[in-house]
């Protein structure tokens, strides 16, 4: 099978040795930063123009932003790893509960960040006497930064890739578990899935969203932009789990494709199963949001 052959990127960006430890800076870890932090430039950027908000007036002054930017984070870490130990640890933390707090070994949903993340815009917005739909507004509006950060990190760490294929694009990655490949002959290339998501749930989706709030004025309808984000997310997560490997709980000699959810003939994988009540819950808020307009 021909295919690129993955670059030689190191997942830490450097390390540090003091007094017997040592620390590193991960790609994975750069990317939630950098990502946060674009995504608060840009609710301050928009904080700033009165003019895209209901009535003329923010629902958050920039400080109350950066308050706001606390919350994300803890929902983030929180959620993210709870999610994954739910949806996709299959029991493994069961003899050893401690394992849950080593984030640095990996393993993080987005689903269970987005609901971590839920929480926190749903507190925060109690906390300053916020409309909920505008706040949330504000999380849609800055998440795909962080989201198409991340995946670049998830290539560079050559984690979760996707399925083989013989398209010339395929990516020969490293390592034991990516080159089990019982039908293939020779090097095994799989799909880059972690670049379709970066470019579909983060660039793609993220340019519709900046180009719809600050050029069409959708920040004036409450959970507009949330809607929108629902949706795209949902629906390019759906797609793509379609080439991406599924955690290899979810795999066997029966089930080779990873399906979570059976139904003979058809099924689904965690994440498409995770995917749907998102775009269920997107197109409900644009039923909801064009009847309340």
């Amino acid at each position: 099978m021909t295919g690129i052959l993955f670059p030689d990127i190191s997942p830490e960006i450097f390390t540090i040795s003091l007094f017997g430890f040592s620390f590193a800076l991960r790609w994975y870890a750069m990317g939630y930063i950098v990502g946060i932090l674009i995504g608060w430039w840009i609710a301050v950027q928009a904080s700033k123009r009165p003019a895209l908000w209901r009535h003329d007036t923010p629902p958050l002054s920039r400080e109350q932003i950066e308050d706001l930017l606390t919350w994300i984070i803890i929902g983030v870490i929180a959620g993210g790893r709870l999610g994954y130990v739910l949806f996709y640890g299959d029991g493994q933390f069961r003899e050893n509960p401690l394992d849950i707090l080593r984030i640095w070994d990996g393993g993080m949903s987005f689903h269970g960040g987005f609901i971590g993340v839920s929480v926190a815009v749903i507190l925060c917005a109690r906390r300053y006497g916020a409309a909920l739909g505008d706040v949330a507004n504000i999380l849609a509006l800055t998440a795909t930064p962080a989201i198409f950060l991340v995946r670049i990190a998830n290539f560079i760490n050559a984690e979760l890739w996707g399925r083989p294929t013989d398209l010339p694009w395929g990516v020969i990655f490293p390592g034991e578990a990516a080159q089990y490949c019982p039908d293939v002959a020779g090097l095994c290339a799989r799909h880059p899935s972690q670049l379709y998501e970066a470019l579909t749930e983060g660039l793609i989706l993220g340019a519709v969203i900046l180009f719809l709030a600050f050029r069409r004025g959708w920040l004036k309808r409450r959970w507009s932009l949330v809607a929108v984000f629902l949706i795209g997310y949902g629906v390019a997560r759906f797609l793509v789990e379609f080439v991406r490997q599924p955690d290899a709980q979810f795999t066997s000699p029966d089930n080779p494709v990873g399906w979570a959810y059976d139904f003979g003939t058809w099924g689904l994988t965690q994440g498409q199963a995770l995917s749907l009540p998102m775009v269920l819950a997107g197109l409900v808020l644009v039923v909801w949001t064009r009847r309340s307009s």
